[in-house]
Order: structure tokens, then sequence, then C-alpha cells
């Protein structure tokens, strides 16, 4: 089977990591900028317009900061000017406040389109895992997903606003600053720009050992937090089989490597600090033997040379900041661009372009010639062919792995078929809007999965706009309005993670609700009742039996005691239908696999008791072969 669009997105979302360690494109950086302000920039282009206004100004005030300095040395210490002390003190008076209003006025504005920007994306990704298929989901684990994308959303944001800040800030008050050294001394200027050459090249250096590394430190955090989050939702298997030493230390290796990568990543973030320390104090020291000299030996006045420094050092502060501006813009840019990684997979099922509403008269179901595998190395049905009668129940049986559950999810086509067709109601499932599809069908699973929020919220999932006295209908139907009552806030009571405050059956009652809410024409029961006791089990197959009452009904199951009363049964194994009938029917034919199931199951109890009887001969004979 060739592979898939969607198999082949994942293939491109797990090798783009290693490419990043082969290659580093200049231009990938205003890409990634580009796409971003073609995403969001008409939200935004009030905002930040402002806040480049005020970063102008801030920036404006370092190179007003700079000539300053000149007129107070040569006005006011130099001639002794007193007359000059008031507009200078309150020009820099002027200067501080605009500095700090501006300062203040960016920061807010950047921070509240920053923490927009996060939102956006965090509900744009959300969307589009939801419209990715089921097979993304059982090939990617959950909590790597969840813990990627809480590390990398803030990359778009980091990327606009770091951005915007060295640009107009940052490159303003450097260029003003430059302009105000090379008018004060164009041959003091020369020691300056000496630093960029080797600046650059480091910065250069480093860029590209830190792109590979952050991807990495990423991953690894990612693993981290996915794997912490599968531990603490099973706890329960891992107390039942003592997991806790060896999850510890599992976890702790994968702590000790993100530790390990995080410090690399620090270590060569930071190793541009003491390099630029380093150039403009060589810079600063030729720029003040040079100034000292010609002021000592030439009687020129300080004023101008006091100028100078100043702008020189007030514009050693702009030039490290874009210098690690890059540095962080590179960490921005590979968080930006493992988002756009998962934003840019294609649903491998969508809608074909004619595809209509469907509609369901009748309600029967008919497999054709239906193959599939999940892989190309797994097929798992050859040929199915049956019809699910309309208004009645149509049991599929078989072994584990015959590939009854299959059935279920090519019916809600969560999978496409390679070959053959299911239609309903004379209706091709694969041209019709999956939505349309979905709403027809009720869906009971044998492992029930309640969200957060209350019971009353779980059950209205179903339909969002049932009635509270539909939900409680609902719920007493399923044989869980009992238990739901006992609960401290009855139907508001809040089920926890996945349900946990429930007991297996009782989160199974509400699933069983959920499904009957929907009221829809086709229900599809997959060991619907597989978690409940036997008395329980009862009361929901009462209660089932009224509800499926005019509608198509597909049972899964296991126990054939749950199905002897389907209007028709049909056995599967190795992915083919190899009987049809009802349960006397199939029962009629004593070498039949419908018959051989009912007879391994009658004697279930007799048989449990003979492995018990023989396991400890067993455990001895195992004994004695491992010691010879």
């Amino acid at each position: 089977m060739p592979a898939t669009e969607q198999q082949r997105g994942r293939t491109d979302f797990d090798l783009k990591a290693k490419a990043e360690k082969k290659r580093a494109d200049p231009g990938e950086v205003i890409a990634v900028i580009r796409r971003v302000l073609a995403e969001n920039g008409r939200e935004y282009i009030w905002s930040y317009a402002w806040a480049a206004a005020w970063l102008l100004a801030v920036g404006a005030t370092m190179g007003g900061m700079a000539w300053v300095m000149g007129s107070v040395v040569d006005e006011i210490f130099y001639k002794q000017s007193g007359g000059q002390i008031f507009w200078i003190c309150t020009f820099v008076i002027g200067i501080f406040a605009l500095r700090g209003f501006g300062s203040y006025a960016q920061s807010v504005i950047l921070a509240r389109v920053g923490n927009n920007l996060v939102a956006r994306y965090q509900q744009r990704i959300f969307d589009h895992l939801m419209r990715l298929g089921v097979d993304f989901h059982t090939s990617v684990r959950s909590g790597r997903i969840a813990a990627q994308v809480n590390a990398n959303v803030g990359g778009i944001r980091d990327l606009l606003s770091q951005t915007l800040t060295a640009v107009v800030r940052d490159f303003v008050s450097l260029i003003g600053l430059v302009a105000v050294m090379v008018y004060q001394d164009p041959v003091l200027s020369i020691f300056a720009f000496l630093i960029g050459p080797p600046l650059i090249y480091a910065v250069n250096r480093l860029m590209r050992r830190l792109r590979s590394i952050t991807r990495s430190a990423v991953e690894v955090n990612s693993r981290l937090i996915g794997a912490m989050q599968e531990a603490t939702q099973g706890i329960a298997v891992v107390k039942a089989f003592t997991m806790e030493d060896q999850l510890s230390r599992r976890i702790g290796k994968l702590i000790k490597d993100a530790e390990a990568r995080n410090n690399k990543m620090n270590r060569i973030s930071e190793r541009l600090t003491p390099i630029s320390e380093m150039l403009a104090g060589f810079a600063v020291a030729g720029v003040i033997a040079y100034a000292g000299y010609r002021s000592v030996y030439s009687q020129m006045p300080p004023g101008a040379l006091v100028s100078f420094i100043t702008a020189l050092l007030l514009a050693y502060d702009p030039a490290r900041r874009l210098a690690r501006t890059q540095v962080g813009l590179e960490r921005s840019l590979v968080n930006a661009r493992m988002i756009y990684e998962i934003l840019d997979l294609k649903p491998q099922q969508g809608d074909a372009p004619d595809a209509s509403s469907l509609d369901v008269p009748r309600g029967e179901i008919k497999f054709e010639d239906v193959h599939f595998g999940y892989s190309e190395e797994l097929p798992v049905l050859h040929g199915v062919t049956f019809t699910a009668e309309a208004g009645k129940t149509t049991a599929i049986v078989g072994a584990s792995g015959a590939g009854k559950s299959t059935l279920t999810a090519l019916l809600e086509r969560f999978y496409d078929v390679e070959s053959g067709m299911i239609t309903i109601d004379g209706q091709d499932i694969a041209k019709v809007t999956k939505s349309s599809l979905r709403k027809q069908i009720a869906f009971v699973s044998q492992q029930p999965y309640l969200f957060e929020g209350s019971i009353a919220d779980n059950i209205r999932y179903g339909r969002e706009d049932a009635t509270d006295a539909e939900v409680r209908a609902a719920a007493e139907l399923a044989a869980a309005d009992g238990f739901i009552r006992e609960q401290p806030q009855g139907y508001d009571t809040q089920v926890g993670e996945n349900g946990v405050t429930l007991s297996g059956g009782q989160r199974q009652r509400v699933s069983i609700a959920r499904a009957i809410v929907r009221n829809a024409p086709i229900l599809l029961l997959d060991e619907a009742t597989s978690a409940l006791d036997t008395e329980s089990e009862a009361r929901v197959q009462d209660a089932l039996a009224v509800i499926m009452k005019g509608r198509t009904v597909v049972v899964i199951a296991h126990r054939l005691s749950t199905v002897v009363n389907a209007d028709k049964i049909v056995v599967l194994e190795s992915g083919r239908v190899v009987e049809e009938g009802t349960h006397q029917s199939l029962l009629a034919d004593p070498h039949g696999v419908y018959s051989r199931y009912h007879r391994v199951q009658s004697s279930k109890g007799l048989g449990l008791v003979n492995d018990i009887k023989r396991a400890p001969a067993v455990a001895k004979r195992t004994r004695e072969g491992t010691a010879a």
C-alpha cells in the first residue's frame, strides 16, 4: 500500500530535525517572519505601529543623551556658563521622562499583542489537531504533542516582539549614537567600528551551533513532560505493578538529558557575552588612549571627547542587544518552525470536493468487498461483505484481532478503505461529509472516555443542545441516574481527569447515556457492557433494548451471551466473513466457527477450574526444564 499523505507528513515532521543540523538558510528568519506577518499583520498593524512609535522615541533619547553631554562639559564645567544649567537640566529630565513613558507604553502594547498571539495560535493548533485523522493521534504521543505546543507556541510571539524591538529601538538607537560619534570625531569612530567584523563572525559561528541544539533541547523537554504526564495518568497501573522506582530511573535519565542539553544551549548562547565584552574593552581602551593623548598634548576642549565617549558607551548596549537578538531569533525561529510543522500537516481524510450531507431515511448499512490495512505490512480486512439491515440489530463476533473494531472505525470514517465500498442507504460514505456522517451515528466504545467537566457536561457532549430533562432521561435509560444522584453535587459533580472519580462501570454508563442523548438513527456498540457487573449489565441491556427499537444497531461483542437476540450475527475470522445468520441457525452447524466459540465460552468456567488445577504441575515442569 503506498504511503498516505498523512504518513508522508509525519515522515517530514520527523526528518526535519535531522535537516536542521545539516543546513542553515540565512533567509529563513525573514521567511518565517513574513509568514507570521501575512497571517496576523492586519490584526495587529496599528498596535505594532504605536509600539514602533514609542520605540523610536526611546531610541532617539539615547542619541540626545550622548549629545547633551558635550554641552554639559563645555557650557557648564569648561565655560562656566550658569545660564545654561536650567535649560540643560530641563532637557535631561525631558529625555528621561520620554524614555520612561515610551518604555512603559511599548512594553504594555507588545505584551498585550504577544499574549493575544499565543492565545490565537493555541486555538489554531488545537483546531488543527482536531482536524487531523485518528491515524496521526495514534502514531504520535499525546503528551509529547501537548508539551511541544506549550514549549514552542511562544516562539511566534517572541519572533515578532524581538524583531520589532531590535529593528526599531536598538537599531535606531545605534544609528543615532553612531551619528553623534562621527559628528564629534570621525577619526575616533574608526576605533569603535573595529569590533564590528569579529563580532559578526562570532555571532554567525554561534548561530550554526545554536540552531540544532535548540531543537534537540525542545524535543527532549517535550519527551520529558510527556513521560511525566503519562506516568501520572497511569498512576493506578504504576502502583499496582510497583513501577515507581523503574519509572523514576527512566524519568531521571530524561531529566538529566534535558538538563545537559539546556546547559549546553545556555553555554553556547552566552558565549557571545565574553566575546562582545572583550571586543568592546579593546575598542574603548583604544578610544581613551587616542583621545587622552590628544587632550593632554593638543589641549583640545573636553566636551566633544566626553560626548563621544558617552555615545560610545551608550552604543555598546544596543549593539550588544542586536547581537544577542540574533541568538534569541534563532531560538524563536526553531520554536516557530516546529509549530508550523504541525500546522502544515494535511489531514489525510478530507471531504470530497463535491461531498454532500448524508441523509438517513432508513439506516441500511452495506459493506461491499472491503479491504483495509493499517499499513502495507498489516492487512486487517480481506473482502468483507455483509449488510446490516435498517432498523435491526447486527452483531459482529470473532476472536481478538479478527477486525471487529476496525469495521466500526471504517464506518465512522476514522480511516478510509483501500478498496471496496461502505454505503448507508445507498450513499457511499466516502462521498458525504464526515460531519454529517458522524452526526447520524451514536457510538459507545469498549474504553469509555470522559472529559474535564461535570457529569451532565459529559452526557451533553452527545448533543450540545440537549436539555437538562433530556440529559436526565438518557441517564435513567443507561441505568446511571441512581449513582449520579448519589454524587456530592449530583449531575454537576466534576468527573476528574478521564472520570477518575467514577468506577469503570459508572464511566461506561455515562458514555452510554451520551450515546442515548445523541438520538441518532444508527447506534454502534463496541463491547458497550464489557466494564459492567452482572446486575448493571442486565439493567443496561434492558435499557439498550428500548433505545435500539427502530434503529440500525451494530454490536461488536466477545461474549456471545450479549448477542443471542440479534437479528443477524456476522462471524469474522482473520479479517474475513465466514458465517452469517441468527444465533439458532449458526448453532445448527456443529462444525461452524460460531458453534466453536459458543462451546468454548460455555465451558469457560470449567476450563478455568482445570487450568487452576493444572497450574502447579505446569510450574513444576517449567522449573525442571529451566534447571536442565
